[in-house]
C-alpha cells in the first residue's frame, strides 16, 4: 500500500511544473486567467471567440516563423556575423556594428529572432575579449525595438497594423521611415558616449561555422514570395506553401517554431478585443479622445509601458483608425520600462548576467522620455 509520502508526490510535482512554466511564459498564463476571468463574469459564447481574432495576422506571423527559424537554422547569419567582426578593432566600433547588426536584422527577421542572433554572437565574443557585456546587450535591445520600426515585418505590431490597415509595404515602410532614422541617430549618438574607443583584439576567433547553403537560399527565395503574398493580403497561400514545403523537405524546421507564440496573439486578440468591448472601457477611452494623432500616439507610448506595445496596439486599434499616430507611439513605448516591448526581456534573458534590470532602466527610460518628445514632433510634421 503507497504511503502517504508517495501519494503527495505527484501532487507537489505536477504544482512544481505549474509554477515552472507560469515563471517562464508569464504572458501566456496572464492571458489565459485574463479569458477565465472575462468568461466568468462577461461571457461570450465560446463559438464566437475565434471570430474576434485577425487571423491575416496570425498566419502571416506562422509563416516568418518557419521562414526565419530555416535561416537560423541554416547557420548562414552567425557565420556572417562572425566574418564582419574581424574588421572590428575597437570597443565603440563594435558596439556601433553591433548595433548596425541587430537594426537591420531586425527590419527583415522581427526584433526577437535578430536578439537570438546577435546576442549569442555578443556573448561568444565576449569569451575573446573582455567586453562591456551588460550595456552591449542593453544597447542591443534598444537597436532591435528601434530598427524593427521601419518595415511591417519587423515586430508583431508593425504586423497587425499592417495588415489591418490595408497600406502597402512600400508605403508602410516610407511611413515609418521618419521615426526609425530619429531612433536610430539618437542610439548611435548615445553609443558614442556609453562605449571607449578602447583598442580590440578578435583574433582568436577562428571557430568555424557551417552554413547549410541550400537551406537558406531556399528560404531567402521562399521569403521574397511569401511576402509578396502578404502584401497582397494572401497569407493563407503562402504559408501552405512555405509549411508543406518544410513538412516534407526539413519537418523540424516546422516543428521547431515558437507555437507558443503564436497561442499568446491569438489569445491577445480574444482577450483584449473583449475587454476593448466592455462598457466602462469603451467609456473611458471614448474620453480620451484618439480621434487626433497626437492623443492616439500618446496613448499607444503610454499604454505600453503597462501592458507591452503588441497588446497596446491590438487595444487601441479598436478605438482608433490613424494607424499611423497608434504605430509611432506603440514603437516609441517599446522603449522606457522592460515591459515596453517583449524584446527587452528576451535581451536580458537570454544575456543571463545578474544586476541589468537597474543599467537598462538607467538608458531606456530617458530614451522613451526624449524620444518619446521628439517622436511626436516628427508625427506631425514629417
Amino acid at each position: 500500500m503507497p504511503s502517504a509520502e508517495h501519494a503527495l508526490k505527484p501532487p507537489r510535482n505536477l504544482l512544481k511544473r505549474i509554477c515552472s512554466f507560469a515563471a517562464s511564459e508569464p504572458v501566456l498564463v496572464v492571458l489565459a486567467f485574463a479569458l477565465v476571468l472575462l468568461q466568468a463574469f462577461h461571457p461570450r459564447q465560446w463559438a464566437s471567440l475565434p471570430s474576434l481574432v485577425d487571423w491575416q495576422t496570425v498566419l502571416t506571423l506562422t509563416g516568418l516563423l518557419i521562414l526565419t527559424k530555416a535561416v537560423e537554422s541554416s547557420g548562414f547569419l552567425m557565420w556572417a556575423a562572425h566574418r564582419v567582426v574581424h574588421h572590428i578593432h575597437s570597443e565603440r566600433a563594435l558596439a556601433c556594428l553591433l548595433i548596425g547588426l541587430a537594426a537591420a536584422l531586425s527590419t527583415i527577421l522581427t526584433n526577437d529572432v535578430a536578439l537570438f542572433v546577435v546576442v549569442p554572437l555578443t556573448l561568444s565574443l565576449h569569451k575573446l575579449a573582455t567586453l562591456p557585456l551588460k550595456r552591449l546587450v542593453i544597447f542591443i535591445a534598444l537597436a532591435v525595438n528601434a530598427g524593427s520600426i521601419l518595415t511591417p515585418l519587423g515586430n508583431p505590431q508593425n504586423l497587425f497594423l499592417w495588415q489591418t490597415s490595408g497600406v502597402s509595404f512600400g508605403g508602410f515602410v516610407v511611413a515609418l521611415a521618419p521615426l526609425c532614422a530619429l531612433l536610430m541617430a539618437m542610439l548611435y549618438l548615445l553609443a558614442v558616449f556609453a562605449f571607449r574607443a578602447a583598442p580590440l583584439d578578435l583574433s582568436k576567433d577562428v571557430e568555424p561555422h557551417p552554413v547549410d547553403h541550400r537551406l537558406v537560399s531556399v528560404a531567402a527565395l521562399l521569403f521574397v514570395a511569401f511576402v509578396l503574398l502578404a502584401d497582397a493580403h494572401r497569407p493563407g497561400i503562402g504559408l501552405a506553401g512555405v509549411a508543406a514545403g518544410f513538412l516534407l523537405w526539413r519537418p523540424k524546421v516546422v516543428l521547431k517554431i515558437d507555437w507558443l507564440l503564436l497561442l499568446i496573439f491569438v489569445l491577445m486578440f480574444i482577450v483584449l478585443r473583449s475587454v476593448a468591448a466592455l462598457p466602462a472601457v469603451q467609456h473611458t477611452v471614448s474620453e480620451l479622445q484618439l480621434g487626433t494623432p497626437l492623443r492616439a500616439y500618446a496613448a499607444g507610448a503610454i499604454l505600453s509601458q503597462g501592458i507591452s506595445n503588441v497588446p497596446a496596439a491590438i487595444m487601441l486599434a479598436e478605438f482608433t483608425h490613424d494607424w499611423r499616430a497608434l504605430a509611432f507611439g506603440v514603437s516609441v513605448g517599446g522603449f522606457g520600462l522592460a515591459i515596453g516591448s517583449l524584446a527587452n526581456l528576451i535581451a536580458v534573458r537570454l544575456a543571463n548576467e545578474r544586476g541589468m534590470w537597474l543599467p537598462f532602466h538607467l538608458f531606456s527610460v530617458p530614451f522613451w522620455v526624449i524620444g518619446g518628445a521628439l517622436g511626436g514632433w516628427v508625427l506631425l510634421h514629417l
